[in-house]
Parts: C-alpha cells; sequence; structure tokens
C-alpha cells in the first residue's frame, strides 16, 4: 500500500522550496552585485559605515629635515542594528478544500516571498543613494562617464577596474538607450541587470533609483549582512526551516481549533556599503542652468523634466527650480501657495529697463 501524503509533507515541502528559491535568488543577486564578504550578526553586534579622512602632506622636504607625518584616519559615518522581520499569513481549511494546496498556500507563499525581496531591495536603495560622492554629466551617457571618473579618482589606490564597479539606473532614464540595441540581460531579485552597457558599465535597472540619478560604487565595497535564524540559540526554541546559508527562515503551522494553516517567515538581511563616501549619487543633467537648478532641489532632470508645466500644477521643488532658474528671491518662503505668489509678483514685474507700462500693454496683450 502507497504511503499516504499528508498536508506536514506537502507543508515541509513548499518550506524547503521557499527558502531554496530565495536563496537562489539572493545567490544570483551576490553574484551580479559582486559580493564575496557576508557577515553574520552576533548578539549584540551593531554595522558601522565608515568614510575617510585625511590629507597628504607636502613631498618637498629639504635635506636632513624630518619628513611631514600624512595623517590618516576612517570615521564611522553611521551606526544602525540589523532588524530581524516577522511575517505570517494564514490560510483557512474552506480557501484549501476551494482552491487546493498549491494555489492556496504554495503560490500565496511566493508571493509573500517576493515582497519580502521588495522590502529588502527597498532598504538597500534607501541605504544606497546616502552616498555622499557625487557627480554630474549630461544626458545618461555624460552621467556615467562622469560618475565613472569620479568612482576612478575615489577607488584609484584599491585596484578597482571597470569590471569591478557597479551602476544603478531607473527604467525611464535607460529607456531610450535600449531601442535597438542588442544588450546582456538577466532578471536578478526583481531587477534587471545589464551586462556591458555602452560596452562599458554593468547596471542594475530599478525604480527605487531616483529619477534623474546615477548611483554607483565599487562592487567590493558592498557586504551582506544578515542574523541567521536557526542559529543555535534561535534554535532551542524556534523549529524554522532554512539551508546552509541562513538567510531566511519559514514554518508552517496547522491550527485545529480554527482549522488554519500559518506561514510564518522571519528574515534579518540588508545589504549595505562599507564606505558610504565611495558610494558616488551622479545627476543626469539637461542643457543649461535649469537642470542644475531642478537637481539642487531633487526634481527629475532626465525624461519628464517639467520645462512646459503650468505654475499651478508644479510641485513644491519645481516652484523652487523655477525661482532658482529665473532668479527670484523665495528665500524664508516653505508653502506652495506663497513661493508660487512670490513668482507670479515676480513675472509681473517689468524686466529690467523695460517701462512699467509697455509691461503691462504686453500683458493686456
Amino acid at each position: 500500500m502507497a504511503e499516504m501524503i499528508k498536508a506536514a509533507d506537502l507543508a515541509k515541502v513548499s518550506a524547503i522550496d521557499f527558502v531554496e528559491s530565495f536563496h537562489e535568488d539572493i545567490r544570483v543577486l551576490q553574484e551580479v552585485l559582486g559580493i564575496t564578504r557576508k557577515v553574520e550578526k552576533v548578539p549584540g553586534q551593531v554595522i558601522k559605515t565608515y568614510k575617510v579622512v585625511g590629507t597628504l602632506e607636502d613631498g618637498a622636504v629639504a635635506e636632513g629635515e624630518d619628513i611631514p607625518l600624512s595623517h590618516y584616519k576612517t570615521e564611522v559615518a553611521g551606526v544602525f542594528e540589523l532588524t530581524l522581520e516577522k511575517y505570517r499569513k494564514q490560510t483557512t481549511l474552506e480557501a484549501i478544500n476551494d482552491k487546493g494546496y498549491k494555489q492556496a498556500v504554495v503560490d500565496t507563499d511566493t508571493k509573500m516571498r517576493r515582497q519580502v525581496q521588495a522590502r529588502i531591495r527597498g532598504k538597500f536603495f534607501n541605504f544606497i543613494k546616502t552616498g555622499t560622492g557625487t557627480a554630474s554629466g549630461k544626458g545618461l551617457k555624460g552621467a556615467l562617464a562622469q560618475t565613472r571618473a569620479e568612482l576612478t579618482v575615489l577607488f584609484e589606490d584599491y585596484g578597482v577596474g571597470d569590471s569591478d564597479l557597479i551602476y544603478m539606473v531607473n527604467p525611464y532614464d535607460i529607456a531610450d538607450h535600449l531601442e535597438d540595441t542588442e544588450l546582456t540581460t538577466q532578471e536578478v531579485f526583481g531587477m534587471r541587470y545589464i551586462e556591458k552597457f555602452l560596452n562599458l558599465y554593468d547596471v542594475l535597472e530599478f525604480s527605487g533609483v531616483p529619477q534623474g540619478k546615477v548611483i554607483a560604487t565599487a562592487k567590493d565595497n558592498l557586504i551582506l549582512y544578515y542574523t541567521n535564524p536557526a542559529n543555535s540559540e534561535v534554535g532551542k526554541a524556534f523549529d524554522f526551516i532554512t539551508d546552509e546559508t541562513g538567510l531566511i527562515g519559514i514554518h508552517h503551522d496547522t491550527t485545529y481549533r480554527n482549522l488554519t494553516t500559518d506561514t510564518v517567515v522571519v528574515c534579518g538581511l540588508e545589504f549595505y556599503a562599507e564606505l558610504i563616501d565611495r558610494v558616488v549619487v551622479g545627476t543626469i543633467a539637461s542643457d543649461g542652468a535649469a537642470a542644475a537648478a531642478l537637481a539642487d532641489f531633487g526634481v527629475p532632470v532626465g525624461p519628464g523634466y517639467p520645462e512646459d508645466k503650468a505654475l499651478d500644477d508644479m510641485t513644491i521643488g519645481e516652484l523652487k527650480a523655477y525661482a532658482e532658474w529665473n532668479g527670484i528671491d523665495i528665500k524664508g518662503l516653505t508653502k506652495k501657495q506663497d513661493i508660487l505668489d512670490a513668482i507670479l509678483r515676480a513675472d509681473d514685474e517689468p524686466a529690467e529697463g523695460e517701462p512699467a507700462d509697455e509691461a503691462a500693454e504686453g500683458q493686456e496683450a
């Protein structure tokens, strides 16, 4: 007689598939990002990001004089703790009876896994865009080139080549360059990886990158930091299925008093850059001072730049950029209506050297 397959057996199989799928996605992402350093959190440990400060002293030293000492040190730029995040969903007997175990439990587990990945991506891009390196270039090609130049200077003593750098861009900024172009692409952790874009740049394309920006660093500057849900201490109290990496844990639990099955997921995992001052945030600029002004106020300056937008429809950032571009003084103004009123008043004033009555006649016409 064939052995009966029970719900618990199906739950274990789906849990193993959940963990292995997550691990494979992370493995591919690590490979793409060139991450070789993984750090497992131990109790009481915190993450520190650093910046290097110091100045090279003058090397022109007279004969017999002491050589001045160049002072360099690594300062802590930020400290944060890794948070173990916990997720749970519940599936009823009725849902399983109606849709079957795979659709009711396994497929919704897959959706849950993808959303956990989205949270990890979101945290990574929120962190990486705080990089303190800056660059600016006209159009995407110019911004990539200037960002590469800045990284070359920052990492010139680290033996870093072009293949060791990773660039991140918004899909809207790269869209126009993908037409009629043969590219090597790969889906990775909910993002698209483009190898050797313009024959030079390894690019991650993701909507989490602010439009009008290029974010880049050396791959070796990125670290995977995680807490293992199956470590010896946690394992004493909880039974999570995980794999050898320990990056994520899952447990299925059936409750008979209300005939439901719970999927519980725990994950503490973050990517971060060890040297935040060697993460460059480049600006994709268009022509002239308008782009510079918009970039200063965080307004996209690539496709969609609102040069023809009505003033009433502009955001506060766009109004500030408009004022900066047109030399309108809005110092001390923070409310949209106040800024708008100041712009309208300035627009109503006659230009320098123009008689007031001629300006008024021009407006009436």
